[in-house]
């Protein structure tokens, strides 16, 4: 498609969603509250947006929360699974459980979002992607999402935003909790913890195991990768949290995820007798880290963190090493907080190591990231205002400055907007640049520039929001013929809009999502005007749920525009819809027994060409959690 029209298709669509919007503006001003329920909790507090403790009601940005019982909800899901059904969220998968998976937040590329677990930055630098499919459910207490450029707080690759994992965490008196399940493909996952918690002293710790015999990762019969066994996956995880607080104000911790898992995968040999062998991959990611939060004043309390991630793959073909790829990322980070007359001031310094080690010999193998941050975030009568600045000093290619400013205005109880505009960098990772006869280590960062305008409505257990931006990215990486050695030439530009309703009219609930993406390859050439691959121009997510007596249930639907595989926009992958059930009963005020339903209607689809997904699948179990 031209160009011009590719951009009047584009400015359709976003009048349709304008018309969407102003139709639900006149509905929600005219509907009468006495509608309403408020039992249900519509301004958390989230740290992810500002780096701070904020209500979401005083953010100027777009950022939602995953709370437990929806992941209790998720039943054997994986994290992308789950996070796809979140707005301006996208995901892919090359197969079944614990294979390479990933997500494209507002259209950005999977390695252009940033992974944190309890604060410590989690991925590979050589691939640049966290391993979101290693991420256990059973292991976390919540999730963040920040969608956005955010490098102006966490640094390089945070283009499409940041989700931050909390693991679980202790309170109150010593209680066991444990979540034992059976499903399809042979599915079987366990959970048992312990955890507690008083003014002095609070912890947890979670053990975890998950064995599937999965399917074929491959689908496709004429494909030299295929092979018709079973791909399974099995995984063992644990976490640990302990935080003593001395004294008001004063607290010391330590944070611990550990995930251990192997799973089969159909050949990457282009034989036959290659695609017949076993293939495997053994990763193992972790983190950890220790911090002392200080309330040094009144006005100021200070914050020191060091950890370390790891994430080391080893792939066999057969009983054969093929390679092994490890990353260790040290960081350090001292962060200060200010309550000013008007606001609160951050201002922090990081120091990351980042080190790559295995079977690939790398000209380089560490870098080292400094950087230092500063920003401002307040309120004035109904005026929100968040500025933020940072430097990274790189030694692999130097400095990188990002900044972000925000303004917001409550313009009554239940109306307020915003207005953004930030930038943002992704570092080349380890293979960009060094990959031996491959790499290019005169490779500059891909950048960004991102503007956003956004509306939100909340009353009572009821909230509804309207977010559009225009993402503008240069000098995005790519594969050239004819050495296919990646080079600074592309450029991308990422436009849509979101639409989001969430409420209760007890007993009911339901929820729904709509995305409107506009994902375009700007390069001069071909390709210009084409769609970036493997995402959908549009999305929806929906749920309702009914409490009835002692039961709580709950259906799902989703659908998803089609997509292409290829930069040529060639090979075109098919749109789908999906329905999931989930229902649970209360056996007693701590046991419950549920059951979830995926793809009831066994819908055939695919996320990437060739790759199998899940058909119709069914997860049983019960879960003691003590109130």
């Amino acid at each position: 498609m031209p160009p011009n029209k590719v951009h009047a298709a584009c400015a359709a669509r976003l009048a349709s969603f304008a018309t969407l919007v102003v139709a639900f503006v006149v509905f929600v001003a005219l509907f009468p509250a006495a509608g309403y329920a408020d039992d249900l909790q519509v301004d958390p507090i989230v740290v992810t947006a500002t780096r701070q403790a904020t209500r979401t009601s005083e953010l100027t940005s777009d950022v939602s929360v995953i709370t437990r019982d929806e992941i209790d909800q998720a039943g054997e899901s994986t994290l992308a699974k789950l996070l796809a059904r979140q707005p301006g969220i996208q995901y892919v998968e090359n197969g079944g459980a614990g294979t390479n998976s990933g997500i494209f937040i507002r259209g950005a590329n999977t390695n252009q979002s940033i992974v944190l677990i309890d604060g410590q930055r989690i991925g590979s630098a050589t691939s640049g992607s966290p391993a979101l499919s290693r991420i256990p459910l059973d292991q976390i207490e919540r999730i963040e999402i920040l969608r956005g450029p955010a490098s102006s707080l966490y640094g390089a690759d945070a283009i499409g935003g940041v989700i931050q994992i909390f693991t679980r965490r202790g309170e109150g008196p010593t209680r066991v909790n444990a979540t034992t399940g059976y499903g399809s493909y042979g599915t079987t996952d366990t959970t048992i913890g312990v955890s507690g918690g008083s003014d002095l002293i609070s912890y947890s710790v979670q053990a975890g195991y998950l064995d599937t015999s999965g399917f074929s990762a491959i689908n496709n019969r004429r494909s030299v990768y295929f092979n018709p066994d079973r791909d399974g996956y099995y995984n063992k995880n644990l976490s640990a949290n302990l935080a003593v607080r001395p004294a008001a104000g004063q607290e010391i911790g330590v944070n611990l995820l550990a995930s251990q898992g192997t799973n089969q995968y159909d050949s990457n040999d282009f034989s036959p007798a290659g695609a017949a062998q076993n293939f495997n991959s053994d990763q193992t990611i972790g983190s950890f880290s220790m911090y002392s939060r200080n309330r040094l004043n009144q006005a100021w309390t200070s914050t020191l963190r060091v950890g370390r991630s790891t994430d080391d793959t080893t792939d066999y073909a057969g009983n054969i090493k093929s390679s092994r790829f490890r990353t260790d990322m040290d960081l350090a980070s001292w962060q200060n907080d200010i309550k000013l007359p008007v606001g609160e001031a951050l201002l922090a310094a990081e120091y990351l190591k980042q080190k790559v080690s295995g079977t690939t010999d790398y000209e380089v193998n560490e870098r080292i990231i400094r950087s230092v941050l500063a920003g401002w975030n307040g309120r004035l009568d109904e005026h929100r205002l968040q500025l933020n600045v940072r430097r990274d000093d790189n030694s692999q290619f130097g400095a990188e400055t990002t900044g972000s400013a925000s303004y917001g205005y409550q313009f009554t109880p239940e109306w307020r907007a915003h207005v953004s505009y930030g930038t943002a960098f992704h570092a080349p990772t380890f293979n960009d640049l060094y990959y031996p006869g491959f790499g290019n280590p005169d490779l500059k960062p891909e950048t960004a520039k991102n503007s956003e305008v956004g509306v939100n409505w909340e009353r009572g257990s009821h909230r509804f929001s309207a977010v559009l931006f225009n993402n503008d990215l240069t000098n995005l990486i790519q594969l050239r013929p004819p050495t296919y050695a990646p080079v600074n030439v592309s450029q991308a530009l990422l436009r849509g809009a979101t639409l989001t309703y969430d409420g209760r009219f007890s007993p009911w609930a339901l929820g729904v999502v709509l995305d409107f993406l506009d994902p375009r390859n700007e390069e001069q050439g071909a390709n210009n005007g084409n769609r970036l691959p493997r995402r959908a121009e549009q999305q929806m997510s929906s749920y309702v749920t009914r409490t009835l007596g002692q039961w709580e249930l709950r259906a799902e639907w989703q659908l998803v525009g089609n997509r292409y595989e290829d930069p040529a926009n060639l090979k075109r992958l098919g749109g789908y819809g999906l329905v999931n059930v989930y229902a649970d009963y209360r056996l007693q005020r701590d046991w419950a027994f549920f059951v979830r339903a995926n793809n009831i209607f066994d819908k055939a689809y695919e996320t990437a060409a060739d790759f199998a997904t899940a058909g119709a699948n069914i997860f049983v179990g019960v879960r003691y959690a003590p109130k």
